[in-house]
């Protein structure tokens, strides 16, 4: 089953063809910490720089570093891996958006939790058109 979805799937990471085609049209220039490689297409004459991410796992945008979200925009030319500065002790790793999931936040009153919501404490009063 696992070949059928590459053949004819996008979002369980990259299909044959685009895997091919970076191959046969794309330079490997780096790879993240979550195993993500980053391609920018051979320079031909004529035809500008294009870039692009395999992801390693599931495609989605939020997995992309900040760094290389620059980079895959052509914020600036150099690779990030070149140009980190040194990790800082209260930066976070990467957590995965948790949005449809399980993990997913959930507020009180929400369906998810009960449905139950506090009740009004009577400091709102409701807009008429009358008054």
């Amino acid at each position: 089953m696992g070949f059928l979805m590459k053949i004819f799937t996008w979002w369980e990471g990259a299909t044959i063809g685009t895997l091919l085609w970076s191959w046969r049209n794309g330079e490997h220039v780096g790879t993240d910490a979550q195993g993500n490689k980053y391609y920018r297409s051979k320079t031909r004459k004529g035809q500008r720089e294009r870039r692009w991410v395999i992801y390693n796992g599931p495609n989605d945008a939020s997995r992309v570093p900040s760094e290389w979200h620059g980079w895959l925009h052509g914020a600036f030319d150099d690779v990030p891996e070149s140009r980190l500065p040194p990790a800082k002790v209260w930066e976070a790793d990467f957590t995965p958006n948790a949005t449809g999931t399980a993990q997913a936040y959930r507020p009180q009153g929400a369906l998810e939790r009960g449905g139950k919501r506090a009740a009004a404490t009577g400091d709102y009063e409701a807009w008429s058109p009358e008054g």
